[in-house]
């Protein structure tokens, strides 16, 4: 009874979101995208774009997101958003992380991209711009992969941290305090192995379309290098999201160690109380600012 009432829910938002879409305005980038997705259609193998395509896709996104965070850091207005003042990226640092990201990015992630193809093929997963799925059901099946790899990054990240087992995997990823945007992908290659496989989980899942797969790699590469970038920039869209960790929330897990285990939400941690140190340093502050504010008056 409780399935057919959650059906007929979901059935009745689909209505309801497909009624208003009729009324917006068609979107003029539509059509360009559509003569370029067909024109790859008739150029390119199925395989060269699900492989190398897929390549090209992360490579871009990674970097380009990367790309406003590490201009932040030579502009002196900005350091009033970055969370941790006292810990400044430095170039050591940067060089290091981007000679490990690039290992891991070919030598790790490019044989698993590799296998896209066969995945496709296996789940007879269509290309073609047809069955191409409305922009409203592209959004609710990445938000449908955000929640499946956020409780599977919660309990394996949460694993990592076991003392028996930190120091040999997961203790690479906190060789950086304070974060920064590229490195939220500078990981020892079993950590990328093991949490990564989130990533696969809700793709087997919801995808009935190749563009889900690199809309998901864009939404998933936004929210990590967002969450790892170092500021907590005022307006930003992604904190529109209900119940978004943001950058501070995982920033505080790089400076505390212990706690704030969720990529993606606060709920895990909220419900199984690892959230209680992020909790009581936010009161903290709170009171020091309320604090301050009252001595300058």
């Amino acid at each position: 009874m409780a399935v057919n009432e959650s059906v007929d829910i979901l059935n009745s938002a689909y209505l309801a979101v497909e009624y208003i879409d009729s009324f917006l305005p068609d979107n003029p980038l539509q059509q360009p995208f559509k003569n370029a997705w067909n024109y790859m259609l008739d150029n390119y193998t199925k395989f060269q774009i699900a492989t190398w395509g897929s390549l090209i896709i992360h490579e871009l996104s990674y970097f380009l997101l990367c790309l406003p965070g590490f201009i932040f850091q030579f502009i002196p207005y900005m350091q009033k958003y970055k969370i941790q003042q006292d810990k400044p990226e430095t170039w050591e640092k940067q060089w290091k992380c981007l000679k490990t990201l690039l290992f891991n990015h070919f030598c790790i992630q490019l044989p698993l991209i590799c296998g896209t193809y066969y995945f496709t093929e296996y789940f007879n997963i269509p290309y073609d711009w047809e069955r191409m799925p409305r922009w409203y059901m592209l959004l609710a099946q990445c938000f449908g992969c955000a929640v499946i790899e956020d409780a599977w990054h919660y309990f394996l990240h949460r694993l990592l941290h076991h003392k028996r087992i930190y120091k040999y995997i997961h203790k690479v990823h906190h060789e950086f305090i304070s974060p920064f945007g590229m490195q939220a992908e500078y990981a020892h290659p079993l950590e990328t192995l093991i949490l990564g496989t989130g990533f696969f989980i809700g793709i087997i899942v919801f995808c009935n379309h190749m563009i889900l797969l690199w809309a998901w790699v864009i939404c998933r590469l936004m929210e990590t290098i967002d969450v790892h970038s170092g500021y907590d920039i005022p307006l930003n869209p992604l904190h529109l999201v209900p119940f978004y960790a943001g950058a501070r929330f995982h920033d505080f897990h790089h400076m505390n160690f212990i706690g704030n285990y969720a990529s993606t939400f606060t709920w895990w941690d909220r419900i199984f109380g690892t959230d209680y140190q992020y909790v009581s340093y936010q009161e903290k502050e709170k009171n020091q600012e309320l604090l301050t504010e009252k001595k300058s008056n």
